[in-house]
């Protein structure tokens, strides 16, 4: 499942897809982007909108790696907010994101 959630990350964030990545969480999912915690579907789309798919962000340049409930994305970011390699910690539960934990790379 993990490797399912990394792919299918990337494309939602790349195709500019808000509500798949909102879907993707679990009810209770949450953001951490470097220490500020956004938590539920409508704090993530408030950030997200801000800061994320709203800022036309694009991953390039991605690498995963899995273990049995994560997957690491490292990639080169690009936003209007923010540019720059980050890591994005996809935490799941089954084929939901219970949490996605952003540092840098």
């Amino acid at each position: 499942m993990a490797t399912e959630i990394g792919a299918r990350f990337i494309a939602v964030v790349n195709n500019a897809e808000t509500e798949s990545f909102l879907d993707m969480f679990t009810a209770g999912g949450f953001v951490d982007d470097w220490g500020r915690v956004f938590t539920g579907r409508a704090e993530i789309q408030g950030w997200s909108d801000e800061e994320f798919i709203g800022a036309q962000g694009r991953l390039t340049d991605v690498h995963l790696t899995h273990t049995e409930h994560s997957t690491t994305v490292t990639a080169m970011w690009t936003s209007r907010r923010h540019t720059g390699p980050s890591r994005f910690v996809l935490n799941s539960a089954g084929d939901k994101l219970v949490s996605m934990e952003i540092t840098a790379a």
